[in-house]
């Protein structure tokens, strides 16, 4: 488990984006995707906005996704999981670079094919609280004709990803712009922010 946080950390220090390609595996991301597509077929997934609070606005020029947000409350054993696994990945960057991480939030995205998501930070402008983003793939068989890429705007050289089951990316929220290419089929993730 120690492995799949460092590649995260070393990532992040040597180029601002850490990349596991393991971070979850094959097993519950299976079920992780099969209870986001349940909640897609009970349309418990709602369009995606931009904004919070007040704030929040819904464009489909923006975002054309779908989510859900994850509760431990909901106590679904799969979530729970994932929650352990985030729980354990906090404790170890709080402990090894203070990063002084006090919660998260986590949400299922889903974009169905002609879907994408424009160029944006994740962070608020009224609220810095978002610290780093994350977000971990759930798609088995992923190949490079589907599209979805995450691009990663850099200053030396921009990062595509493909959004392959089990990977998990890692970067600073108020740094990174980045941006969904259009999707050519059904694309999976949870995506989420660590928080002060």
């Amino acid at each position: 488990m120690e492995a799949d946080f460092e590649d995260l950390i070393a990532g992040f220090l040597a180029n601002g984006i850490g990349v596991s390609e393991h971070f979850l595996s094959d097993g519950l991301c299976e079920h992780l995707a099969s209870n986001l597509l349940l909640l897609y077929e009970d349309n418990e997934l709602k369009p995606a906005g931009v904004g919070n609070d007040s704030l929040l606005q819904h464009s489909q020029l923006i975002r054309k996704d779908r989510i859900y947000w994850l509760d431990k409350e909901h106590n679904d054993p799969y979530e729970n999981l994932f929650f352990e696994k985030m729980d354990a990945f906090v404790a170890y960057l709080n402990a090894t670079c203070y990063a002084n991480i006090r919660s998260y939030e986590f949400h299922y995205s889903l974009y169905e094919a002609g879907d994408f998501y424009v160029k944006h930070l994740d962070q608020f402008k009224d609220n810095a609280s978002r610290q780093y983003s994350m977000i971990s793939y759930l798609n088995p068989d992923w190949v490079g004709k589907d599209g979805g890429e995450l691009l990663v705007y850099q200053t030396d050289a921009n990062q595509m990803i493909a959004p392959t089951q089990g990977k998990t990316v890692f970067f600073k929220s108020s740094v990174l712009e980045h941006e969904v290419l259009v999707t050519n089929g059904r694309r999976m993730s949870i995506a989420g922010w660590l928080k002060r």
